[in-house]
């Protein structure tokens, strides 16, 4: 973040596809910061375009990661206007196509904040000092004595020039060194910290905003695609014949998959192109297609996690981070607490499924994705259509929900693939049905747990074992045990402050494609270490939010590296982000004391409570429930959330209260199972997120003020939220639940 460079308008035109006038300023980014198991394309080249000004004054905003409702497209944008001063109403905000000069545009990770917030606030400070230069030199005064103020710029005398009359001088001046740039203080801004309404709200409320399947190209035919339904299945044998005579069907078209791991690449399956979308969808009903077996086809789940239950409780894995002699502990303890906790496979299933068009010419290609991630979907087309990766042009439209799964570019491969073979612009619809039955699943897992207390109730041995399929073997089918970005993720990260501790991973196979979903493998195991905390914490006899300030122990910096284990720390170095125990302390206390925990509650009601460091974050959530006659209710949700330096505290709030009710669906609802190698479910009748009756009628959210930097926002309230529920019910009913999801234990 330490170099500023001029661009020239045609490049800003080449990069962005903006048509910008007067000031152009770029930033070199720092090197990407990858979440375990995430795969991204590297940046190669360092220059990044972000800020124009226009010569009517505009000022022209690129944002460069995707809008799935969170309003990333407000929030790095008011970083820019806030440092550079400008006014707000007089901001334009531009969707960047994918490119390299962006640094990563991979949004997902909870990273965008955290990763730019400096740089944007550098671009608006070069802005801002290029004009105030701009403005000294015709009034012929020491720039020093020149101030922008609210989109234009006060001279000594009162004088002001605006941001448009500076923009064509501004742009001939040098550009400021990094280190002479000067930051705003942080108690002068005006937007920053502030919740300003999304820039797309009202295209959105009216029904103008564009989402994928709003694409619509002259000539573009609709495709339909009937997929093989177990990984790695081919086709057998294809009759078409009463597909062709569907009116309105075009071709029919065999999309073989390629050899190797599944990773960002279609499952084959076989597309019908019609001129509608209903036509292929008639069409492709009418397709008989043969299958052929493979190792996977006889995939059942209840049975592979049974397998993996045996393995995690049946001896020691492979230790991936080891302090004192757990054996020993656990063998001499004054008590000894065992419990093992399953999770099942879980779907996206956002609002929106996955569609993408694209048209291929002579030129290239050009994609229309609902994308998260732009920069690998423009590669992974280049290199299925074998093109240069400088021919493919992607445009972001807007998301309808995304949580992970359309940062995998398969749905755009297979659009771009049929567009190359009809010589026309074709739409890949996914259905609810598509989207449920062939998605990248979260992971299934086993947890085993042994705990030892003293005579005292204090913790003394901690063991715990996994077993769940990693991502990596989507990208290398060899990979079976979790990596130790995955494992970073709540199960060996655990802060507890105990003279011995042990963390083992068993061997998982995969058997269907694994991706990141929202919060990733933090949501399996924050289930298992919460819940297992609170059966320590009663075993104990000891109430359980005491017990968890207890077992983190001391303030104090956390580094794993003494004990066997390399901590990704989400891509971020200790040093910039420290694992601090203080804050993750302060959030229990903080919800502590904005919640009734203690007062006493009618029969069949009861508190449960659970916490998690995630993506930098530390969200603690408290949840009431009501259990009566086998029915679950939750009544209330509160959390409390430390996430650094907040930039649209609006926005934030909303990222709480959704990744809050997102968990509760998962601990509700949340389950895919196999049989025969085949997802079971297929739509919200049997795959269903939280209706409104599910939904708790007081859902409260607390930020805690930090001057730390950004950290995550967005999959940090899920995790805890599981474990809360789940520890509620025990203390309503006084029965454990170590499994998910609850609806298969209650009626929710």
């Amino acid at each position: 973040m330490s170099v500023l460079t001029r661009v020239s308008r045609r490049r800003f035109l080449q990069l962005t596809g903006v048509a910008a006038g007067g000031l152009v300023l770029g930033a070199a980014l720092p090197g990407r910061a990858a979440l375990a198991g995430v795969l991204e394309q590297s940046s190669g080249a360092a220059l990044n375009v972000f800020v124009s000004i226009r010569e009517d004054g505009t000022v022209e905003i690129v944002a460069h990661r995707s809008e799935m409702g969170t309003g990333i497209r407000t929030s790095l944008p008011q970083i820019v206007a806030d440092e550079m001063e400008a006014d707000w109403q007089r901001v334009r905000v531009i969707q960047a196509q994918a490119n390299p000069a962006y640094g990563s545009q991979n949004t997902d990770g909870s990273r965008s904040v955290r990763d730019f917030y400096p740089v944007m606030r550098q671009m608006g400070a070069a802005a801002r000092t290029l004009l105030e230069r701009a403005a000294a030199d015709a009034w012929g005064v020491p720039a020093a004595q020149c101030a922008a103020r609210n989109h234009s710029v006060v001279g000594p005398d009162g004088r002001t020039l605006g941001f448009g009359e500076l923009a064509a001088r501004a742009a001939t001046l040098p550009m400021p060194e990094p280190s002479t740039l000067r930051m705003k203080p942080e108690s002068d801004f005006r937007y920053v910290g502030h919740g300003l309404p999304i820039v797309d709200l009202q295209d959105m409320t009216v029904g103008k905003a564009t989402y994928g399947i709003d694409v619509h190209l002259p000539e573009m035919l609709y495709a339909s695609i009937e997929r093989s339904p177990w990984l790695q299945g081919r086709i057998k044998a294809l009759d078409a014949d009463a597909a062709r005579t569907v009116a309105g069907v075009s071709d029919i078209v065999e999309l073989r998959a390629v050899e190797g791991p599944p990773g960002f690449n279609p499952i084959e399956g076989v597309a019908v192109l019609a001129s509608n979308t209903w036509s292929a969808l008639r069409g492709r009903g009418a397709l008989q297609i043969d299958w052929a077996r493979s190792k996977h086809s006889e995939h059942d789940s209840a049975a592979y996690i049974d397998e993996l239950v045996s393995r995690v409780e049946g001896g020691p894995g492979e230790v991936r981070r080891r302090r004192g002699d757990v054996e020993s502990a656990l063998a001499s303890a004054h008590q000894a607490v065992t419990a093992t906790y399953r999770t099942p496979y879980l779907a996206h299933a956002p609002m929106e499924p996955p569609v993408a068009t694209a048209r291929v010419s002579d030129n290239g290609c050009e994609v229309w994705a609902c994308t998260q991630t732009p920069q690998a979907t423009r590669q992974a087309v280049a290199d299925a259509l074998g093109l240069d990766v400088d021919a493919v042009v992607v445009h972001v439209t807007l998301l309808g929900g995304g949580f992970g799964r359309k940062s995998k570019p398969d749905f755009a491969v297979e659009a771009a693939r049929l567009a190359a073979h009809a010589g026309r612009p074709v739409q890949v619809v996914w259905s609810r049905e598509d989207d449920i039955r062939h998605d990248y699943f979260h992971a299934c897992s086993a947890q085993h747990f042994r705990g030892a207390l003293d005579v005292g109730g204090r913790v003394t041995a901690w063991l715990a074992r996994e077993a769940s399929p990693p991502i990596g073997a989507t990208f290398d089918t060899t990979v079976s045990m979790n990596s130790e970005g995955g494992l970073s993720q709540t199960f060996a990260s655990v802060p507890f402050a105990v003279p011995n501790l042990q963390i083992e991973s068993h061997p998982a196979p995969a058997h269907v494609r694994i991706g990141w979903l929202r919060s990733v493998y933090n949501i399996p195991y924050a289930f298992g270490v919460g819940c297992f905390v609170d059966e320590l914490a009663h075993a104990a006899r000891r109430d359980p939010i005491e017990f968890w300030l207890a077992l983190i122990g001391d303030d104090r910096l956390l580094d794993f590296s003494g004990e066997g284990f390399s901590y990704s720390n989400y891509g971020r170095s200790l040093e910039d982000y420290p694992y601090d125990t203080a804050r993750l302390a302060a959030v229990i206390r903080a919800l502590a004391d904005r919640i009734p925990w203690k007062t006493p509650l009618p029969a069949g009601q009861g508190w449960g409570f659970s916490v998690a460091n995630s993506f930098l974050s530390n969200m603690a959530v408290a949840s009431k429930v009501e259990v009566r006659d086998g029915r679950l209710r939750v009544l209330e949700m509160h959390g409390a959330l430390d996430a650094g330096r907040i930039v649209n505290p609006d926005r934030v709030h909303a990222q709480m209260e959704g990744g809050m009710i997102f968990g509760l669906s998962l601990a509700l609802n949340g389950e895919i199972t196999f049989g025969g190698g085949e997802a079971q479910q297929s739509n919200f009748h049997d795959y269903p997120v939280a209706r409104m009756l599910q939904v708790p009628p007081l859902i409260r959210t607390y930020i805690l003020p930090s001057e730390a930097p950004p950290s995550g926002v967005g999959e940090p309230p899920t995790p805890p939220v599981a474990p809360s529920i789940a520890n509620a019910v025990f203390a309503a009913c006084g029965q454990r639940i170590r499994e998910l999801p609850l609806g298969r234990h209650f009626n929710v």
